[in-house]
């Protein structure tokens, strides 16, 4: 009996693994909007340890960064003695765990293209809407919003190819169980370590593939904004 490529197993990780970028995303876009938001605009003296601290994940080693997620959400930790005591259970090797991790892990990618976006808009935009009487709830919604749009999509594409490719921090945090915290990265490394060179080549290809993609589209948005920007 002839195997194929891509197994059914590899088709759940696929869908798992869409299902988790997806949903990591929307969390990432509400999380970072007014985060970033807040970045670009304060003057407090929070606002370097804030900012350092969002960016942490770009330097920490993803199983470092996984480690200490697993003992946070685990039952000696405190969020983990906090979802024990609503009666939530354990959140570690569960796919509610990989969607925290995968937020905390992918929130400089979303942050970032937003803060720097936020900041190309300037001061004057926000003036002429105050002169013309917005209130600043309505002056950050009808104003700055739009404009910032560029790097709302740039965060949005980074975020869901980053949290697509990640490794580590899900292997720490979900393990790599079957339908429940198995995704594409996981599945690849299983296949490699059951000697399954086909299988993992057809889906470590479609992930250089996806790689290559979101590159070119990110690409093509700069140029369009480039065009489109004074």
């Amino acid at each position: 009996m002839v195997t194929p490529p891509i197994t059914p197993e590899a088709w759940q990780a696929i869908a798992l693994t869409l299902e988790l970028a997806a949903l990591t995303t929307i969390i990432l876009l509400i999380v970072a909007t007014p985060l970033a938001w807040w970045l670009s605009q304060t003057r407090s003296r929070w606002r370097a340890p804030i900012g350092a601290l969002v960016m942490l994940p770009l330097v920490l080693p993803p199983t470092v960064l996984g480690f200490y997620i697993l003992v946070l959400l685990g039952p000696h930790g405190w969020i983990g003695q906090l979802t024990q005591a609503l009666g939530l259970g354990v959140l570690s090797f569960s796919f509610t765990g990989l969607v925290i991790g995968s937020v905390i892990f992918s929130l400089p990618f979303a942050v970032q293209p937003i803060q720097y976006a936020f900041e190309a808009i300037g001061k004057r935009p926000l003036e002429v809407a105050v002169t013309l009487r917005a209130r600043p709830l309505d002056a950050f919604f009808t104003v700055a919003l739009p404009l910032a749009r560029p790097g709302l999509i740039t965060a949005t594409v980074l975020s869901f190819a980053h949290t697509v490719g990640e490794f580590g921090v899900v292997l720490m945090i979900g393990g790599n169980i079957p339908g429940q915290t198995r995704v594409v990265s996981t599945q690849i490394f299983g296949h490699v370590e059951a000697m399954e060179y086909t299988q993992a080549h057809w889906l470590a290809a479609g992930m250089v593939v996806f790689s290559f993609v979101v590159l070119i589209a990110l690409s093509l948005l700069k140029k369009r904004t480039d065009r489109v920007m004074p």
